[in-house]
């Protein structure tokens, strides 16, 4: 039985923690071959199982230090049937290591979590083409494509669904509605480019009203990923009621573009203490964000760096 997808936590008010660029982190820092970019295939073996739990420990360590909730993802955003096409995986393979996935967050959150800040077990759902490039399902096809996965991380235990890196506001739909039929609490996480739009166009306000409007506003929260706060300047400028909808932020250490990201060789790791301020920033244009973490590029320096700078520290 899922322990908080009846209530999640982080819908209170809370400061929670997430991790940051694991995949980055993991290639550039830790020199591990991840193939696709998936770092679901390190599920297959224990030394793959300790490499994930080793990247996650200075994260749950500073959450534990601060008293601070945290959202575990799996390492399941490549975890889908054509990206695990290309590695070998069928439906039951992918069945499989979904589950697997979810059981290694259940055993972290066993050993971290402390009476009073709540560890959030979500399953992390990748858009079904590459996160920088504009996806064409429709909502259908999205929803029949991603319930598999969905499926997966409902009986493994998760308590939540999380779509990461989404491009697309179909994409986007089909998610949140797969979710809803399955009984899942979903976080739909949008990208933007660096005009702080959609890479269709659409400013971020459209996006989250569409797909409010054509779910019944079934997920729990929005957030964003894999953009640098730098180009969300102008994202916000039309208030409203629509950002109270936004909880989360998993921003990129580097200002590049995702053009320019996808070509580069080395990493861009930005300045930690430089995005830290810029999430103060952000926290006072966005009064409900309080899940804080990173992506492309940043890893726990980045993470500690925001939390001291954008989490008040309570007696």
């Amino acid at each position: 039985m899922a322990k908080y997808r009846a209530a999640l936590p982080q819908l209170t008010g809370a400061n929670f923690l997430t991790d940051g660029g694991m995949e980055t982190t993991l290639i550039f820092h830790q020199g591990v071959d991840l193939p696709c970019f998936a770092s679901f295939v390190l599920l297959e073996t224990e030394e793959g199982r300790e490499q994930l739990r080793a990247y996650h420990r200075p994260y749950l360590e500073l959450a534990r230090r601060r008293g601070l909730g945290f959202v575990l993802d799996t390492a399941t955003w490549r975890a889908n049937p054509d990206w695990g096409a290309k590695l070998g995986y069928d439906a039951a393979g992918l069945d499989r290591i979904n589950r697997l996935a979810v059981a290694e967050m259940l055993a972290l959150r066993e050993e971290y979590e402390t009476p009073g800040a709540p560890h959030v077990v979500s399953g992390a759902i990748g858009p079904r083409g590459d996160g920088y490039k504009q996806g064409r399902m429709d909502r259908d096809e999205a929803e029949e494509y991603h319930a598999a996965q969905i499926a997966s991380f409902a009986a493994a235990g998760a308590d939540m669904v999380a779509g990461f890196t989404l491009t697309g506001i179909e994409e986007a739909i089909g998610i949140a509605r797969a979710a809803r039929r399955l009984a899942m609490p979903c976080a739909i996480s949008f990208t933007l480019e660096t005009d702080g739009r959609l890479l269709g166009g659409e400013t971020l306000r459209e996006a989250i009203e569409a797909v409010d409007a054509a779910t019944g506003g079934s997920p729990a929260y929005f957030m964003l990923n894999c953009v640098h706060p730098e180009h969300l300047a102008t994202s916000f400028e039309e208030g409203g009621d629509w950002t109270s909808r936004i909880l989360g932020l998993r921003a990129n250490a580097s200002t590049k573009s995702h053009a320019e990201l996808d070509e580069s060789e080395t990493l861009d790791e930005g300045n930690p203490l430089d995005l830290g301020r810029r999430y103060v920033g952000l926290r006072k244009r966005l009064p409900a964000l309080r899940i804080l973490g990173g992506c492309c590029g940043t890893d726990h320096r980045h993470v500690t760096a925001i939390c001291e700078a954008a989490v008040p520290v309570t007696a």
